[in-house]
């Protein structure tokens, strides 16, 4: 039976514990999470590059694309905890790579969020309307120029709820990492709860602290979201509106 004694007992003896497992799980989501994105970002950009109808650029892009989209494909068929087995214990044993724990653990969250950022990029990049890339490249924007000036402004405030989201999940995932050491928080609530035999109240802990993790960045990003959103009625100051009249004004003459 939960005692709330315990719960109370547990939470004073252990929180250096607990809260250097949640700082962890947060250094390794968060820079997870930011290099995911910026892998995602550059692969959504390549693979919406249009295809030349001929040539040596036709056969490299598509070589190209095909590499990336095995890279999505494994990375979203199979589950990170296996990924992060394969990759840690695998370098070692085939390659004699002996990666930090937090290396490791920062790296398989971040080619793991960037297999599903890349698809989230490339479907908000898709979902721009396609004038605008016309007129871009009617005044002589290639597409790089194209992306970075006129598509990809609109496409991240697009993605910026489904970024939060992976980086929720990220939060929660990082709980997998346990299998090769790295001391996040689930790793240190298992080491409390097997010193103490109290297991549902160290998890009970552990789960109010991620459920506290979460909500809070849920809230930041909702709050980034309005602020990129801007007012919802804007009052224009003294210069635009003599601006706009002295336009006005040339058109009718």
């Amino acid at each position: 039976m939960m005692s709330l004694d315990w719960i109370i007992r547990i939470l004073t003896e252990n929180w250096p514990m607990f809260l250097r497992g949640a700082g962890f799980t947060l250094l390794i989501s968060i820079i997870g999470t930011i290099i995911g994105s910026l892998i995602g970002l550059i692969i959504g950009v390549i693979r919406t590059i249009p295809m030349p109808e001929r040539g040596i650029k036709r056969i490299l892009l598509k070589v190209v694309n095909a590499l990336l989209a095995s890279y999505i494909e494994f990375f979203r068929g199979t589950p990170m905890i296996v990924q992060a087995m394969v990759i840690y214990y695998g370098s070692a044993l085939a390659f004699d790579i002996h990666m930090n724990h937090i290396f490791a653990g920062i790296f398989i969250v971040s080619i793991n969020t960037g297999a599903y950022m890349a698809e989230i990029v490339r479907g908000g990049i898709i979902s721009i309307d396609k004038g605008q890339f016309e007129a871009a490249h009617a005044i002589g924007m290639n597409h790089i120029q194209t992306m970075f000036n006129v598509v990809l402004p609109q496409v991240i405030r697009n993605i910026l709820p489904a970024t939060g989201n992976e980086f929720v999940i990220n939060i929660k995932d990082t709980s997998v990492l346990n299998v090769i050491s790295v001391t996040e928080l689930y790793f240190q609530t298992k080491s409390i709860a097997g010193n103490n035999f109290r297991y549902f109240e160290a998890f009970f802990v552990a789960c109010i602290l991620y459920f506290i993790m979460t909500f809070t960045v849920t809230r930041i990003l909702r709050y980034i979201e309005r602020r990129m959103d801007g007012p919802e009625s804007y009052t224009m100051n003294q210069m635009q509106v003599q601006t706009a009249e002295s336009m006005l004004r040339r058109t009718k003459t």
